[in-house]
């Protein structure tokens, strides 16, 4: 009776182990099985990219006034779902000229899914892109930044990017309810190559909303030019 409790307290060990190795690895910044990750591009020129995650919503309007306001434009990685439910917001996106990028169709997490599903909510997305105007190169992010096999599998297949970040000022508890700490953040973190991730489509992220300005106008003070995603790629293909 002992060696089975034993036993069995040695197995429930390895498996949080092995699970917290796995969750690890599906959020590494540095490594993927399949296909290319960027985080950041290595480059002596200061530029640096500004993307916004989930989308369109309603606040659609106003980061897209903002961006205009100070001649910035940036990468939105939007859900297929939330496409449909504003399908002249995502075209509007379009329209100004800014990139976009599939964050997947449902945004649920894309770790132990099957290849089909994988599929479905790329492949779906991507259509919807294209419907909205879009004829750029669609990069990809994770929902949750999370991956592990099939998935990079799957967008190594079809030649996607696995965009992930390096500064992502809101998703850090003790600053994200406070626009000038995250600005802040931001400042003190920026470097040549950066990719900034906020989340500023909806009423709960104001506080993420409110710092894109400070962002933009402390970052052009700095020296800072703001590109894309796509542009952003080619700089590090110059080095």
């Amino acid at each position: 009776m002992k060696k089975t409790i034993k036993r069995i307290s040695i197995l429930v060990i390895v498996l949080i182990v092995v699970g917290y190795l796995l969750n690890e690895l599906s959020q590494s910044r540095t490594f993927q099985f399949f296909g290319g990750l960027v985080n950041s591009v290595d480059t002596n020129e200061k530029v640096v990219a500004l993307t916004f995650d989930d989308g369109p919503g309603v606040n659609t309007h106003e980061i897209l006034d903002i961006l205009s306001k100070h001649d910035v434009r940036g990468t939105f990685y939007l859900t297929g779902y939330e496409i449909e439910q504003y399908f002249d917001d995502a075209s509007k996106i379009a329209q100004e000229g800014h990139d976009i990028g599939n964050h997947s169709y449902s945004h649920k997490r894309m770790v132990f899914k099957s290849p089909s599903f994988i599929k479905e909510e790329i492949d779906k997305t991507d259509e919807l892109i294209r419907q909205i105007g879009y004829e750029g190169e669609i990069t990809f992010r994770p929902p949750f930044g999370k991956r592990l096999v099939l998935l990079p599998y799957y967008l190594s297949k079809q030649d996607k990017n696995t965009i992930y970040m390096n500064i992502e000022p809101d998703s850090d508890p003790e600053i994200a309810d406070d626009a000038n700490e995250m600005v802040n953040h931001v400042v003190e973190h920026i470097k040549p190559g950066s990719i900034i991730l906020l989340h500023v489509m909806y009423e709960s992220r104001r506080e993420s909303l409110d710092s894109v300005e400070g962002i933009i106008t402390s970052l052009k003070e700095e020296g800072y030019t703001f590109v894309t995603i796509s542009e952003l790629l080619r700089y590090e293909s110059q080095e």
